[in-house]
């Protein structure tokens, strides 16, 4: 295995593409075919700013600001207007940006028909605060969430709705955003910034969100036109010559995002959970896993009036032929005319890694699968989500390593709720590779017919979600209860 491809492996593990056969209760997404409409949206215009959510706190180190899930009216095709589900009326919906140690109160009001929940996605909250399917939002009404961002947790995270069986669907509306937490001391704070929300949306004949049929519930959404920022191929300048950070966030369905860039190389400096320990490349490509994301430095070309494309390219994710997507372009750079600047130097390091405690219990879960085809129905350890059943029990403090196994024909993206975590190896056919650095990660991606070990420690005691990350298989079933005991 090269290493790049081995860096994409250890990166794309937080999503389990495969939950079952079809959606729980159907509803306005189910059985229609999928739609040329997205073809139509508009493309070339300059990458957005997203807007941020307004903080009302009126004290230092608190961050108070309120979210609204409602259904909107769009024009996203000329003509024509699409309803979609977001927050506060925006497409994508507002970034959260708070700081290590602040104490963060978003209050959320549900103006949609059906439940819903903000879940904060790798973000180390409480239990009650996770947003998790067994704390609903029910429809006209208001929950405020309130929970401590701790020292070490900077990093690129988002919040998406987790309500039960029906997240693939309101993620399908619109409803996702970053939530960006920063340090005092960032090593990086001198390079300009520049946020990209990839997320996917797939329209029909009439230009409104189509349907998830049976294929998409056996290998995650398919045709979806990948979007950044909520723009078709957007059009991003740089001056020649000069470097930027990227937070990437995969926050599609389904898709892998096996990025590149036309003639440049990236420098990978930081994951799921924040900054590596020193900057990882250059790297030719980099794979991103639904619900992942990565933090890369890029130095532009100093040719003036150049273009350049980002690429999501080619990538399969299952063994039975359906799950296979082909290279799409994402946006594209241009350089200005202005002078080359000249290129930012990178620190050699980037913050302390120590490691982790030796394991001390161990558990297996095996990706499991029934049926073939667009019969298939994913689980773990052979059992669908129920969430009055415990699947699994761990001590609050304890260091455990976890062997995923994926006894699948198809790729997960496996997500842990509550903590982050680290890769310690890969197992393929009998072959043990060791992860080629150490980084923080929430979701960890495991390819059919391999394992991932993982050592993980849950700190907070409640009831936490594991599932996959590929969002039509987490509603069919494919996650399981972890209750973390004092």
């Amino acid at each position: 295995m090269k290493r790049r491809e081995f860096l994409g492996a250890a990166l794309a593990g937080a999503v389990l593409p495969g939950c079952g056969g079809g959606r729980r209760g159907g509803g306005p997404l189910a059985g229609r075919p999928p739609a040329p409409a997205s073809a139509l949206l508009t493309a070339g215009l300059p990458l957005r700013s997203l807007a941020p959510l307004a903080n009302t706190a009126a004290q230092a180190g608190r961050f108070e600001g309120a979210l609204a899930a409602a259904p909107a009216s769009v024009g996203l095709v000329d003509g024509r207007s699409t309803a979609l589900w977001l927050y506060n009326g925006l497409f994508p919906g507002p970034v959260i940006e708070a700081r290590e140690g602040d104490r963060v109160r978003p209050a959320l009001e549900n103006r949609l028909p059906i439940d819903t929940t903000a879940h904060w996605h790798g973000l180390p909250v409480p239990a009650d605060q996770d947003g998790n399917p067994m704390d609903p939002v029910r429809p006209g009404a208001t929950r405020v969430y309130e929970f401590d961002i701790p020292a070490g947790a900077a990093g690129t995270y988002w919040y998406h709705p987790h309500a039960h069986g029906t997240t693939a669907e309101q993620v399908a509306r619109g409803l996702a955003a970053p939530f960006i937490v920063r340090a005092a001391g960032d090593p990086l704070a001198h390079l300009p910034e520049v946020t990209m929300l990839v997320t996917g949306l797939r329209l029909d004949a009439n230009a409104q969100v189509a349907a998830s049929g049976p294929l998409d519930f056996a290998v995650g959404r398919q045709g979806e036109q990948l979007l950044v920022n909520g723009g078709r191929l957007p059009v991003h300048a740089m001056r020649p010559g000069a470097t930027e950070r990227w937070r990437i966030l995969n926050a599609t369905s389904a898709r892998y995002l096996r990025l590149a860039l036309d003639g440049h190389a990236l420098t990978l400096v930081g994951t799921d959970g924040g900054s590596l320990a020193a900057p990882v490349g250059p790297l030719a490509e980099i794979l991103v896993a639904p619900a992942q994301r990565v933090e890369v430095v890029v130095t532009a070309s100093t040719s003036p009036n150049a273009r350049f494309t980002l690429r999501a390219l080619r990538h399969a994710i299952d063994a039975m032929g359906m799950g296979a997507y082909a290279t799409e372009d994402l946006l594209t750079v241009a350089t200005t005319n202005d002078p080359p600047a000249a290129p930012a130097a990178l620190p050699g390091a980037l913050r302390a890694m120590p490691a982790q405690a030796a394991a001390t219990a161990r558990k297996r879960l095996v990706l499991t699968q029934s049926g073939m085809g667009m019969m298939a129905a994913f689980g773990i350890n052979g059992r669908l989500f129920d969430m009055n059943r415990v699947d699994l029990v761990s001590t609050a403090g304890e260091t455990e390593d976890w062997d995923i196994v994926n006894d699948t024909l198809m790729d997960h993206p496996i997500h842990i709720h509550g903590t982050q975590f680290r890769l310690v190896a890969r197992e393929s056919r009998g072959v043990a590779t060791a992860a080629p650095f150490a980084a923080w990660l929430d979701t960890v991606d495991v390819p059919s017919g391999t394992t991932a070990t993982i050592r993980v420690r849950q700190d907070r005691p409640g009831k936490r979600m594991v599932h996959c990350h590929i969002l039509e298989h987490e509603d069919a079933g494919m996650m399981a209860v972890l209750e973390v005991r004092p």
